[in-house]
């Protein structure tokens, strides 16, 4: 399965490699929506593309960016002042006597302190990372479809829902960010055929036992170990992955557009890896 990967972020790729459009009130509504719904996790490099935008929807778009970060900024400044009051007062009682509840309420503490300072830190940062492009099961992607001729990027979430299935099915069926090839005609068959997608991405990761990619058995009293390993195309390029898609409505909520990764048999290399399932990649002729 597909559990991550990085993925071409900014939509003006896809404009100058596929002279698609980009479907502005999808990206309008995702951001201000995340202004109230933080759990809306929407990876850094989509937001680049924004942020020096002057007029219209796109100016629209860097406002909730901008709003979002301040409202975050807040968030993780009144944890860092609650968590540094926490640790003083934890140190004054370890100064008086050591007790166990004190350690413990500095290592927490501690720990929250740092967390939160990688956060502003994070948020402050505009030199682009590798993992600024990364995505999981529940993030939103760049995904390219076809309407009435006319190719269009949309803002997805990687987990489909299909349309029609109750919200519940995201918790039911958690796999559901990958469509296997097998199975397309079967717990697919509403997607497949009518409404397909083709995402950019140059890496895909997963997560393999480190015995299975070692080509070995366990060995008495070891644990299952678990290593998450990167898998880039050779030679390098944008890998353009298959995709089914759905829009998902129901009475009194936003519509949700989301998408899964067609997934098939690995190759040779994926297999050895330790790896059971990969992503369909398009050729570029055959998309």
């Amino acid at each position: 399965m597909c559990y991550s990967a990085r993925i071409i972020a900014d939509y003006r790729k896809y404009v100058r490699m596929f002279g698609a459009q980009l479907s502005i009130k999808e990206f309008v509504d995702l951001f201000w929506h995340r202004r109230a719904d933080a759990g809306l996790r929407i990876p850094k490099a989509m937001e680049a593309p924004f942020l020096d935008a002057t007029a219209g929807d796109e100016a629209q778009i860097r406002s909730s960016i901008e709003g979002f970060i301040a409202d975050q900024k807040y968030r993780y400044e009144e944890e860092l002042f609650k968590q540094r009051a926490r640790l003083s007062a934890a140190q004054r009682k370890l100064a008086v006597k050591p007790t166990k509840g004190a350690a413990e309420s500095e290592r927490i503490a501690t720990s929250k302190i740092e967390w939160s300072l990688g956060k502003l830190n994070d948020l402050r940062r505009t030199e682009p990372l590798d993992r600024d492009a990364r995505i999981f099961p529940g993030w939103y992607a760049l995904v390219m479809i076809e309407e009435e001729g006319q190719r269009v990027v949309k803002p997805m979430r990687y987990q489909c829902r299909p349309a029609g299935k109750p919200a519940f099915y995201d918790t039911k069926y958690p796999g559901t960010y990958n469509a296997r090839r097998d199975n397309l005609t079967g717990f697919w068959k509403e997607q497949f055929g009518h409404t397909h997608g083709v995402m950019l991405a140059t890496a895909f990761f997963e997560n393999v036992a480190r015995h299975k990619s070692e080509h070995r058995d366990l060995g008495p009293g070891e644990e299952e170990e678990n290593l998450v390993l990167e898998f880039p195309p050779r030679p390098e390029q944008e890998m353009l992955v298959a995709c089914l898609w759905s829009r998902w409505s129901a009475e009194g909520q936003p519509d949700l557009l989301s998408f899964a990764a067609i997934t098939d048999e690995p190759p040779a290399e994926v297999a050895a890896a330790g790896h059971d399932r990969c992503i369909v990649p398009l050729r570029r002729e055959n998309l």
